[in-house]
């Protein structure tokens, strides 16, 4: 394919939807289990997501809209499929179905087995089903929601013709609300005055906790989900998670789902907003200015370091910095690709960093998707201490080379120059001392562990999923666990050893057209762990297939590829049309196996047709 042609689209076909089969059962159904023929004549979307997974969790939000403008009609369901082994307990998922305010029907499917059975390849993946049954559509990674509403529109002007439409109230049962002081807390602040801030992320509000941590001093947020500043009873927030204190005693949060930083004036109780839009940044867009200008993804973590205030951004897999004196964001390290390299900042490699810790030279951080502890030091390079990549984790103490953590949110500098681990998918306080480049267990029996903070010899823990913070003393001898180790619970796909031919099928929604306006609207990047498996096609490009040669000698690997391509809409007399970036990254377990196929499809947006002679 040449850079002035357009990708390989396909036409709308029609595939006979597999059934929905899921060993842990319905969530919000009220008890009720279903069939896909339970919902004949409703437009049903399949959301394929995980809950680690910070681009599934713009997608809960990108569907908020649509759910509800077309709630007569289209049934979302929430099919959960697990990377980590902790998401593959039942009560994990109904408890992330309620931290992430998820209000449509949950298929928990911890084998895989509809996954498998739609052939997904990542998440998360959005696959539209007719209302006679049929699959018309699929979209892998976030983006996409503009272009189902206007294949939604369409279904429902074909299928109301038919006769085939059947409008009313859909499946979900919201659950019962618990009554605890806290729900789903993230992170919590040490204060001056000895009193705890928590964010109580899933009420969408900060609370204030006296000495003990437990007695409620005050709320901070109407607890509505909004993006507002005001008085400590107006302002709203959604699902805040970092909190830490500024130089000059207002406290910083990062109000994580409105991709901004919010600030809070603990005298007086009022909320600013510090940087951000309130909109979510996506590829193209400015990663430097005015602060209030230029908008962020996901911040999840922020800390104070080197005079400025580091923001753990999670949506983009970097890391930010506000400087506080000229009122300015910008990237201090990371590219946008998500894995596990080290180096100089603005060349490494991150995948969700989630919790920022700061001593005097180093910056310590949690890269929950690569199960791993890493740190930048005053010159701005990025080192890892502890794990490996983004399929291998579990729970095994003793030399970093070969400890394992699963999906860590937190990290809490120690006195002894030593780190603690919120090891949140191990259930577990971990520690790691780079005196000895010993990893021990400090605490288990913890229940998705999010957050911890220093008091004097004692450690607070935010104890996430049991709501709560919990008090412990700092042991002084490790715990001991029986070690365990995992990979991502995906099947490799077989794949034949010399060409491999990599076939990303993109589609322009309806009415859209690839924006060429400044050159090719597609892009490219492959690479592969171990980098041996790939002899040739590794490195960046604009055309959406390429030629891969794999080495016969590398029985398996993974393959990266990372795509994207902006749309426009595709008028004439619109002398401004709306642009789109649709962008997936996808990390595929491959086996070479002689005689197995030699085409690998990965499904942008649209249908994949094999017999299309440009394949």
């Amino acid at each position: 394919m040449t850079e002035a042609s357009s990708p390989r689209t396909s036409r709308r076909a029609r595939v006979r939807a597999p059934q929905l089969t899921g060993k842990g059962g319905w969530l919000n159904t009220g008890g009720r289990q279903y069939a896909l023929a339970d919902l004949r004549g409703r437009i049903v979307v399949l959301d394929f997501w995980t809950f680690c997974c910070i681009n599934c969790l713009h997608v809960l939000d990108e569907l908020r809209e649509l759910e509800e403008k077309h709630r007569d009609t289209v049934v979302i369901i929430g099919v959960h499929s697990p990377k980590f082994v902790h998401e593959a307990e039942h009560q994990a998922v109904v408890d992330a179905v309620e931290r992430y305010g998820v209000e449509h029907p949950v298929l928990d499917d911890p084998e895989l087995a509809t996954w498998k059975q739609y052939a997904v390849r990542a998440w998360p993946t959005l696959v539209v089903i007719d209302p006679e049954g049929y699959v018309v559509a699929q979209h892998a990674g976030e983006g996409h929601a503009h272009a189902i509403e206007k294949l939604v529109a369409e279904l429902e002007t074909e299928h109301a013709a038919k006769g085939t439409l059947r409008r009313g109230d859909g499946p979900y049962v919201p659950p019962e609300p618990e009554p605890t002081v806290l729900r789903f807390p993230g992170k919590a602040l040490a204060l001056p005055s000895g009193n705890f801030l928590v964010s109580d992320t899933t009420r969408h509000q900060l609370v204030e906790l006296a000495a003990d941590g437990e007695t409620v001093v005050r709320q901070i947020g109407s607890g509505a989900r909004g993006f507002a500043d005001g008085t400590a009873e107006s302002a709203t927030f959604s699902e805040p998670q970092g909190v830490t204190l500024a130089e000059d005693g207002s406290v910083v949060v990062a109000d994580t789902v409105n991709h901004a930083l919010r600030s809070l004036d603990l005298t007086t109780g009022a909320v600013t907003t510090l940087a951000g839009t309130g909109r979510q940044w996506m590829q193209g867009e400015p990663t430097s200015g005015p602060a209030r200008e230029v908008s962020l993804s996901s911040p999840w973590d922020v800390a104070w370091w080197q005079g400025k205030l580091w923001i753990a951004m999670a949506g983009v897999h970097q890391l930010w910095a506000y400087d506080p004196d000229t009122e300015t964001v910008a990237v201090t390290a990371g590219t946008t690709n998500e894995g596990l390299v080290d180096g100089p900042g603005p060349e490494a490699w991150f995948a969700q960093p989630s919790g920022l810790a700061a001593t005097a030279d180093r910056l310590w951080l949690a890269d929950s998707e690569t199960s791993a502890l890493r740190w930048v030091d005053l010159d701005g390079a990025v080192h890892t201490a502890v794990g490996t990549g983004l399929f291998d984790f579990g729970h095994r103490d003793g030399a970093a080379e070969q400890a394992l953590l699963q999906h860590p949110l937190g990290v809490t500098a120690l006195p002894d120059g030593s780190v603690a681990i919120s090891d949140t998918y191990n259930h577990a306080l971990r520690r790691y001392d780079p005196a000895t480049g010993e990893v021990t267990t400090l605490a288990t029996d913890l229940r998705e562990p999010s957050d911890a903070v220093l008091v004097g010899d004692e450690i607070l823990v935010v104890e996430s999923a049991r709501h709560r913070l919990t008090r412990l003393r700092l042991p002084e001898e490790a715990v001991r666990v029986e070690s365990v180790a995992h990979r991502t619970r995906r099947a490799a796909t077989e794949v034949a050893p010399g060409e491999l031919k990599l076939d990303v099928i993109f589609q322009a929604p309806a009415g859209q057209k690839l924006d060429t306006r400044y050159g090719p609207s597609t892009r490219l990047l492959v690479s592969a762990t171990p980098p041996e498996l790939l002899i040739t096609g590794e490195g960046a490009g604009t055309d959406l297939n390429r030629t891969l040669t794999l080495n016969q000698a590398v029985t398996e690997g993974v393959l990266h590829v990372s795509a994207m391509a902006a749309s426009c809409d595709d008028d004439p007399s619109n002398e401004y049309p709306a642009c789109h970036v649709h962008q997936q990254d996808w990390g595929v377990p491959v086996r070479l196996t002689e005689g197995a196929t030699d085409r690998l499809p990965l499904v942008l947006a649209g249908m994949d047709d094999p017999h299309d002679p440009d394949a």
